[in-house]
């Protein structure tokens, strides 16, 4: 059979599957048995329990649950309410102060976390009821939440790389370090836009005139300490190559459960409903990578890379023409799916030609995350929307949380081209990186 018809086939019968609500794991692998079984007989299948034990056995992925617990432990550690109230503090007397604050503790807890829906859940509690009860627009404070939530998966540390890393051999270290620079700049963004709407229009965050002493803001900035020592022994121990990134993500689950005890936080509920939800995700994460890995084997083994590479060479257009196309292609499955359903997609397709153009693939793995942070919020199954929807007060419609990302969705499609234009924001500290 020729090797362009198998290729339609196989994401043919996927897409079937994905379209009649099979689960994402069963359609891979269910896809995968069946044309091993049409075209190399019963003894081919015994490649999917071997290809099974291995991926489970990963040592890369072991970092997975330890960085999903972290996440579950620092939503209940009680940190984000004294970073609140800090913020609230110092600048709640700006116009669109408390925006800002959300979007600067979102980003830290991205740095603390390396999941998106700890900070939108965690925020959406605790500081849209702050922000819509003193006056702050709808739009601006929804949005200011949902956008903020979803530096948790390109600042690091990020799960979503360890994915990315995993399929394409590429150092998670590196991966995490190329993440900073750029989940900087998309922060700066948010906070560039949040600061001058509410400079042209002040009754969008109208400042908050309560008034609070010297002492007690220089007191509310112990706040910020376990965090930025939490952060700095995660993300130091790996550039100055002292751990591993699986070796971090055991010290920084220790210190998240530290946090927690400092903070008077830490119960045996908190600990075994912790355990429990990190026992769901990665288990989701895992049966998804081995329904993937065996689809990518059973694509590779028939040729079809290659066959994508001839045709992709053979077309005279530019390949940064083909890099904008994979963007929109990234763009539009993260309206739909979630982002390791479309990494376990796209990486056997993309990555043997992004590595014909002579691109980095660390780069091209920044860009991809970018794209997948844009699903987070965009419509019609963004799940940072769906995590808004559960928490916002009445009065907010789901319209106006469609609504209220576009400025940001625009952000992060500038933050992207950014990136795009300037390749070493994303290069330049891997290349640091004590080795």
């Amino acid at each position: 059979m020729e090797t362009w018809l198998v290729t339609i086939l196989l994401f043919g019968f996927l897409l079937l599957g994905l379209l009649l609500g099979l689960p994402l794991a069963f359609s891979f692998g269910g896809v995968a048995i069946l044309f091993s079984l049409l075209l190399w007989g019963p003894k081919s299948l015994a490649i999917i329990p071997i290809t099974a034990y291995e991926d489970v056995t990963n040592y890369i992925l072991l970092a997975v649950p330890l960085f999903v617990f972290m996440a579950n432990i620092l939503e209940h550690s009680g940190i984000a309410e004294e970073l609140y109230d800090m913020m609230h503090k110092w600048m709640g007397k700006l116009s669109g102060g408390l925006a800002i604050g959300t979007v600067v503790i979102c980003t830290i807890f991205a740095a603390m976390a390396g999941i998106s829906g700890v900070a939108t859940i965690t925020m959406g509690l605790i500081a849209l009821p702050s922000m819509l009860s003193r006056g702050y627009s709808k739009y601006l404070a929804v949005g200011s939440v949902s956008a903020g939530g979803t530096l948790g998966i390109l600042i690091p540390p990020s799960v979503i790389m360890i994915l990315y890393a995993f399929l394409t051999e590429e150092s998670v270290g590196k991966l995490f370090m190329a993440g900073i620079l750029p989940g900087i700049l998309i922060t700066l963004l948010f906070i560039g836009y949040i600061a001058l709407r509410c400079l042209i229009n002040p009754e969008m965050g109208p400042a908050i005139e309560e008034k609070v002493g010297f002492k007690e803001k220089i007191v509310s900035l112990r706040a910020v300490v376990l965090p930025l020592l939490l952060i700095g022994l995660v993300l130091g121990v790996i550039y100055a190559g002292v751990c591993t990134p699986t070796e971090a993500s055991a010290v920084g689950a220790f210190g998240a459960v530290i946090c927690a005890v400092i903070h008077g936080k830490f119960t045996w509920k908190v600990f075994t409903q912790s355990l429990e939800r990190t026992l769901l995700l990665t288990c989701m994460v895992m049966w998804i990578l081995i329904g993937a890995t065996c689809f990518t084997q059973l694509y590779t083994a028939l040729g079809a890379p290659d066959m994508l590479n001839d045709l992709i060479s053979g077309l005279y257009v530019s390949k940064w023409l083909i890099i904008g196309l994979m963007m929109i292609v990234f763009f539009i499955l993260g309206m739909f799916m979630d982002p390791a359903g479309i990494i376990m997609i796209c990486t056997p397709v993309f990555i043997p030609i992004v590595k014909l153009f002579g691109f980095d693939t660390i780069w091209f793995g920044i860009l991809f995350t970018i794209c997948m942070e844009m699903g987070y919020i965009t419509p019609p199954f963004g799940f940072n929307l769906f995590y808004m929807r559960a928490i916002v007060p009445e009065g907010v419609s789901m319209a106006d949380i469609y609504r209220s990302i576009i400025p940001f969705v625009l952000l992060e499609i500038t933050g992207l081209i950014i990136v795009v234009l300037f390749p070493a924001l994303a290069t330049w500290l891997p290349s640091r990186m004590i080795q």
